[in-house]
């Protein structure tokens, strides 16, 4: 039981800049080309509710900054718990933070989901926006991933969604991609969402931000979490 080295990574990443981070067993749910590698680490990073607050009718160039930062800064936390494990003659693995990887029957996949570790480390559930929501912060995160075969003590996985009968974000989406079902432990991503719908609207009416990679509307409406504060 590795409990010593198991709270090192969270003080390592929490003293990174992350804001919760929770330890995922994953045999049964990983790719063969991944099997061996048996326990995820997912981590949180908060987004800034001042840059959400402000994302209320489409992205603005701040967001889009902001999204690639963040996604640098997980991706430093991701490489430093790599190589702690690492040192301690362990495999591991980062996922990067934001990586589209074509296959013959997905176009917008990654390599391994984030929200797969991120559920089973009970971090949060899969939202109606097809995100993953965290009691704290809502929607307004990002995900980072390590895959290991180092074994530690795992955390409770969260199994089924808790938005009951909100439709804020599905009503809030431009592109109409949000089909309002809740998530369950099982559930394909295309219960949830239109990818292409998603992808396609953003590449059309943002092309000015980011080149159509981001929109966030579905993200800052969340009502879950933090709330607009103003004075």
């Amino acid at each position: 039981m590795n409990l010593t080295f198991r709270e090192k990574i969270i003080e390592k990443a929490i003293s990174m800049g992350a804001s919760k981070v929770g330890f995922a067993k994953l045999e049964n749910f990983l790719p063969d080309n991944f099997s061996h590698l048996k326990s995820g680490i997912s981590i949180v990073v908060r987004l800034s509710d001042q840059i959400m607050n402000d994302v209320v009718d489409k992205p603005t160039h701040t967001y889009f900054h902001h999204y690639r930062t963040v996604n640098f800064l997980i991706d430093q936390i991701t490489l430093a718990i790599t190589n702690m494990i690492q040192n301690e003659g362990y495999l591991a693995m980062a996922i990067p933070a934001s990586q589209t990887v074509k296959t013959e029957t997905d176009a917008y996949t990654g390599i391994f989901q984030h929200k797969t570790v991120a559920t089973l480390a009970g971090l949060g559930w899969i939202g109606k926006n097809a995100c993953l929501v965290t009691e704290e912060f809502g929607s307004r995160i990002r995900l980072g991933t390590v895959l290991t075969n180092m074994i530690f003590p795992y955390d409770e996985p969260i199994k089924n969604s808790k938005c009951g009968d909100c439709n804020i974000c599905v009503t809030k989406c431009p592109a109409l991609a949000l089909k309002g079902n809740n998530w369950h432990q099982g559930v394909d991503r295309e219960t949830l969402v239109d990818a292409f719908a998603c992808s396609t609207y953003m590449s059309e009416q943002y092309k000015d931000i980011g080149r159509g990679s981001v929109c966030g509307l579905c993200i800052s409406s969340c009502p879950r979490g933090t709330k607009v504060i103003r004075p």
